[in-house]
């Protein structure tokens, strides 16, 4: 059995996943590598350690912590306790490793950075989940995420029971009010966009007053993204959409207000929050 193979809701693949790692290892290994752990620590001292959740919470990252150990130190023995999309009660363990003190050591503060910030997306993402329950309303991420963490983040946002938005800029077309007003209008706006677009791009408008919204709606648009509207406003927009169009409500979405925007009957509500501000999951690492 592969000691790094985890039961992960579906991660992303290690070709993915290696380069983002290799750069965190890089960045904190520097010049010489782990000055401390190389004199303090004898050579061939070997250890047990373990990862534990310091708080409840939705775990995620596991795949991305065996990824560190493993491309350091092939000796490693990484196993995962739970699996990446469980919840972990606080003082859990979530998974061992096995091996080199010194290894261990080295790689430690950068396992516990992509474990701690991923689970604490997921976990944001999973209460933003749990108080929809019951609607139709789906959440969604955006594209405010860390540079050169998006792949990771998005995928925590899965482990949290949250559904991905774009992955980039060439993922869909999504006409926003900067593009409305440099494109001299909605209409003009979709008209080019539709003159180059292949046929199984979806076009998403944003809109902010019900008057666009209805241009938008005559143009027979895919969705159409409802920025910043208050519910009174989302609940007209639902109703005249009538089905035509499929809803994101967005903008200044909170967890003790986004069930309300979910009764509205809007299809997604998407949240910035889940992945730019998301609080870190305590994780340590005890020998």
């Amino acid at each position: 059995m592969n000691p790094f193979a985890l039961a992960a809701v579906h991660p992303p693949p290690d070709l993915l996943i290696e380069p983002v790692v290799r750069g965190a290892l890089e960045e904190d290994l520097g010049r010489g590598g782990d000055m401390t752990s190389e004199l303090a620590i004898p050579s061939g001292h070997t250890t047990n350690a373990r990862l534990v959740a310091r708080q409840a919470g939705t775990v995620s990252g596991l795949v991305v912590a065996a990824c560190v150990f493993r491309l350091f130190d092939g000796t490693l023995r990484f196993r995962a306790a739970i699996s990446d999309g469980e919840r972990a009660p606080n003082g859990a363990t979530i998974a061992t490793i096995e091996g080199a003190a010194r290894s261990i050591l080295a790689t430690e503060r950068v396992a516990l950075n992509f474990v701690g910030h991923l689970s604490g997306i997921a976990t944001a993402t999973r209460a933003l989940v749990e108080a929809v329950e019951g609607t139709k309303a789906r959440i969604v991420c955006t594209r405010k995420t860390t540079p050169g963490l998006r792949l990771l983040e998005k995928y925590a946002v899965r482990c949290g029971g949250g559904f991905n938005h774009r992955f980039g800029l060439d993922d869909a077309i999504l006409i926003k009010d900067n593009h409305v007003v440099a494109a001299g209008g909605i209409g003009p706006a979709i008209e080019r966009v539709r003159s180059g677009a292949g046929h199984m791009i979806k076009i998403e408008v944003e809109v902010d007053t019900l008057k666009q919204l209805e241009e938008a709606l005559s143009l027979g648009i895919d969705t159409v993204l409802l920025d910043n509207m208050e519910l009174d406003q989302i609940r007209r927009a639902v109703a005249l959409t009538n089905g035509r169009a499929v809803i994101e409500a967005s903008g200044s979405v909170t967890l003790s207000g986004v069930r309300e925007i979910a009764e509205t009957g809007v299809d997604y509500i998407s949240s910035g929050f889940i992945t730019h501000s998301a609080p870190n999951l305590d994780v340590a690492l005890d020998f």
